[in-house]
């Protein structure tokens, strides 16, 4: 009886503690929306008068991290990524960096050949459509302005509290990720020399910098990082804030009423040019997501189909979209490391939404081919970050055990490539 009794009382607990952060996250998320004058896209559409952030994001954070963090965690304040309406002086508009004549042909209907080649990859057609979101050229350049850049000021506007948005000398804008611990600014970082690996470019350009007061670049905020408390010489990372994003709604393909995303002629014919280039980028986000073990984005939403049956047509977790339509993925802290930590409490999600997926896009998967048949990710991965990452030895790489993690789900996603290959390739 007093186990009973012991048990009743936990379950109860957890419970009233689910309801404290539910309610903190609403008003926190209301608090960051008003700041910024920002309404949700498609707010007059899906339950008008709700908060946007239902209990899926407190459920996530309730079981993946430490207990001591949790009052700073529910929000869902960078998943605009935006400024005001207008963009911020000096800051970047993302679409400078893509080819304005490709994006007047995707408003266009779909061409009479195929959408598809070679039974499951994207036809070349449509590849070349798709222009580069944040090229090498242009990251590179980024990347060596921001670790010399003065930091003029820092304030909210990244996620958590101990994130913040920072100001350069310049006018542009970065956010900087403190981390809960040094997992998240590793696994942060290491997705996205990955995602560099792989060839998919949707990821905002990043440095590493070290917090240090009284150094060139952090003396102006001297004040502020003592009101946040950071430790003195710690790790963080900078990624380009970029304006004029929208938030991302999962496709119907994608959603639990569907079958998935196939190579059926039948149902990629009837969208238009600009639907299957989305498409095509969200094929590279999953691939992505299981390689990373990301469950911060369309997994959290599967999830979260436990109890919020209408999930999947609101904002996607850190999926952002360009007026031209382009996806940004931002706020990958859950990648590799973190999310490989508590791959035993996800995976089924994650292999779910593998299996979804039936197309690709060939130059991600000639990559992802590559690090199979040469089982060479670990060494690709860690030469690149160290050539590129001046603090790469002080914020430390892949355990034996996650690098070992890495190239079996490389090894997974090769057989799921040969999977739909078989299944499909006689269409």
């Amino acid at each position: 009886m007093r186990a009973v009794s012991a048990n009743l009382f936990a379950l109860l607990f957890l419970c009233a503690l689910a309801s404290v952060f539910y309610v903190w996250s609403t008003l926190e998320n209301r608090l960051e929306r008003h700041k910024r004058g920002f309404s949700a896209p498609g707010a007059g559409s899906f339950h008008q008068g709700l908060p946007a952030d239902l209990s899926a994001k407190t459920f996530r954070a309730l079981l993946t991290v430490p207990a001591a963090q949790r009052p700073h965690l529910g929000d869902r304040l960078e998943a605009r990524n935006l400024t005001d309406q207008t963009a911020s002086a000096g800051n970047r508009d993302y679409h400078v960096n893509g080819d304005n004549k490709r994006s007047a042909v995707r408003e266009g209907p779909v061409k009479l050949v195929s959408p598809v080649e070679d039974g499951i990859f994207w036809s070349e057609w449509l590849e070349d459509l798709l222009p580069v979101g944040f090229s090498e050229e242009y990251a590179l350049s980024w990347r060596e302005r921001a670790r010399t850049y003065r930091i003029v000021k820092l304030e909210p506007g990244c996620g958590r509290i101990s994130n913040q948005l920072a100001t350069f000398a310049d006018g542009t804008k970065a956010c900087v990720r403190y981390g809960i611990n040094a997992d998240q600014v590793q696994g942060e970082t290491l997705t996205y020399y990955l995602a560099s690996l792989l060839g998919i470019t949707n990821l905002p350009p990043l440095v590493l910098s070290q917090v240090n007061s009284d150094s060139e670049q952090w003396a102006a905020v001297r004040t502020r990082i003592g009101g946040l408390l950071w430790s003195d010489r710690a790790v963080v990372s900078l990624t380009e804030w970029v304006s004029n994003l929208t938030g991302v709604v999962t496709p119907a393909p994608l959603r639990q009423e569907s079958s998935g995303l196939h190579p059926v002629l039948g149902e990629l014919q009837n969208k238009t040019t600009t639907e299957l280039l989305e498409l095509m980028q969200w094929s590279d986000l999953i691939i992505f997501d299981y390689l990373t073990a990301n469950f911060d984005r369309l997994v959290s939403n599967l999830f979260s189909l436990q109890w919020d049956s209408r999930v999947m047509e609101r904002d996607t977790n850190n999926l952002l979209k360009t007026p031209r339509g382009d996806l940004v993925f931002i706020d990958n802290e859950a990648g590799l490391v973190h999310g490989f930590r508590v791959l035993n409490m996800w995976e089924k999600y994650h292999s779910t939404v593998l299996s979804s997926v039936c197309v690709f896009r060939k130059r991600t998967m000639q990559r992802v081919a590559e690090l199979h048949r040469h089982r060479d990710a670990r060494k690709r991965l860690r030469e690149l970050y160290r050539e590129s990452e001046p603090l790469s030895q002080e914020l430390g790489f892949l355990s034996d055990e996650h690098a070992g993690v890495l190239q079996d789900r490389i090894d997974r996603i090769y057989k799921h490539i040969l999977h739909c290959k078989a299944k499909y390739s006689q269409l």
